[in-house]
């Protein structure tokens, strides 16, 4: 078996981290309804990152581009679709999805819907042999976070998509999501949802004092130890470099590092209490943390439960991140597969989605629609940001592997990982 790339290689402190979002990051995020990406499979991922340092990918995989298949879409009226677990629209009765239950009376195509990711890296061992083969993996579509989106893209595992089939997705695409720089111009996928980091707060708990930035979280002595970040990197590290005036898609060693240096003194001082995967959502509906990073799909169910919770967007910005729907290499419907990502681009089954999941909605012109279905979702602005917040959203630059490596070894000093 061929090694694992050296430059994909898995080291101790990505193992980490890796552990870190399968206990409670965001493999942990909870939904309206129930949770999702629950690390259920945790032991299996764990075991099959380790595999991955010792048979990996080959070199041969990075090409400039994904490896088609001869595309039965024409005679083969179907479409196979892994997702995460509670990832799309149910109906009352939980057996059918009704969004997906229109595109196929339209279309004409069947889609064989399978909720069986449970965390980014269980997933990608699944796949893995398949795609270092140059095999089939059964599925046509498949949706990512956008780090590993990144690596199936540098290693030319997925297609690249034909435009002409994409009419609503390039057309109606939101200006937050379109750039990224791991896929520029969005060739090879487009977002299924957004994932947003804010700060939330008690206002219960908070008993008068004001928050409205990271420097508020990290310097009010009357906030000490009831201050909460992120165990995800990229979250933490991020939104206080945004509070630094630095730019999280464009930083240097030198600006992590101070970010670093600034967390840290909020942990050897007392301010922070801890570091906190998802479960920050007990202790904050409790008072126990009187304000503390938080996710917005958290943050809109947390909203609805209690009267006391409510966020803050600092004017320094926020973090974005997506899941992304990519078309795995070798995949027989890769034409039906696009046409079901464009379906998800109209305005009106977007709206039917965001109504239920409640995460960020990727796409423009859904809030008209999504006021028919559900007034209060379509004026919030954690699903539907307006302009104002958009203009304040930012990414986390994609990381070279010495990077990444070096950088969570030192986040993970930091949190006691």
């Amino acid at each position: 078996m061929e090694q694992y790339e050296p430059d994909d290689r898995l080291s101790p402190a990505q193992l980490a981290a890796m552990r870190r979002s399968l206990r409670n990051g965001r493999a942990a995020l909870t939904t309206r309804r129930s949770l999702l990406r629950a690390s259920a499979g945790g032991a299996l991922a764990l075991g099959g990152l380790g595999s991955l340092s010792a048979c990996g990918i080959p070199a041969a995989g990075k090409t400039a581009g994904g490896t088609s298949a001869e595309d039965h879409s024409a005679q083969e009226k179907k479409v196979t679709f892994s997702n995460w677990t509670e990832y799309m629209d149910v109906d009352d009765s939980g057996k059918h999805h009704p969004t997906l239950d229109a595109f196929t009376k339209r279309t004409g195509i069947k889609v064989t819907y399978t909720e069986d990711i449970n965390d980014n890296n269980e997933f990608f061992g699944k796949i893995k042999p398949q795609l270092a083969a140059g095999q089939d993996t059964g599925r046509d579509l498949i949706v990512l976070t956008d780090w590993l989106a990144a690596r199936l893209i540098r290693l030319g595992w997925v297609q690249k998509l034909d435009p002409a089939n994409l009419p609503h997705a390039f057309a109606n695409l939101s200006g937050q999501f379109r750039t990224p720089d791991w896929d520029p111009g969005r060739a090879y996928s487009y977002p299924w949802q957004g994932i947003s980091t804010v700060i939330a707060y008690n206002k219960k708990a908070l008993d008068g004092v004001e928050v409205k930035s990271v420097s508020d979280l990290l310097d009010n002595p009357k906030l000490k130890g009831r201050v909460g970040f992120l165990t995800e990197m990229r979250d933490s590290v991020g939104m206080t470099m945004l509070d630094l005036g630095k730019d999280p898609a464009s930083f240097t060693a030198d600006d992590y590092d101070a970010a670093i240096a600034r967390l840290q003194k909020g942990v050897d001082s007392g301010q922070i209490r801890r570091f906190t995967g998802n479960d920050y959502t007990s202790d904050l509906t409790k008072g126990d943390l009187a304000a503390c990073l938080a996710w917005a799909g958290d943050v809109v169910q947390l909203k609805a439960d209690s009267p006391d919770v409510d966020f803050v967007v600092p004017d320094s910005g926020y973090l974005t991140s997506s899941d992304n729907l990519l078309v795995p290499n070798k995949a027989r419907h890769k034409s039906n597969a696009e046409r079901l990502i464009d379906y998800y681009y109209e305005p009106q089954a977007a709206a039917e989605l965001a109504a239920y999941i409640n995460y960020v909605c990727p796409v423009d012109g859904v809030k008209p629609y999504l006021a028919k279905i559900d007034p209060d979702a379509a004026n919030n602005p954690l699903i539907i940001p307006d302009k104002a917040m958009q203009a304040k959203s930012h990414a986390f630059r994609s990381l070279s592997a010495k990077e990444e490596t070096a950088f969570e070894a030192k986040f993970a000093k930091l949190t006691g990982a």
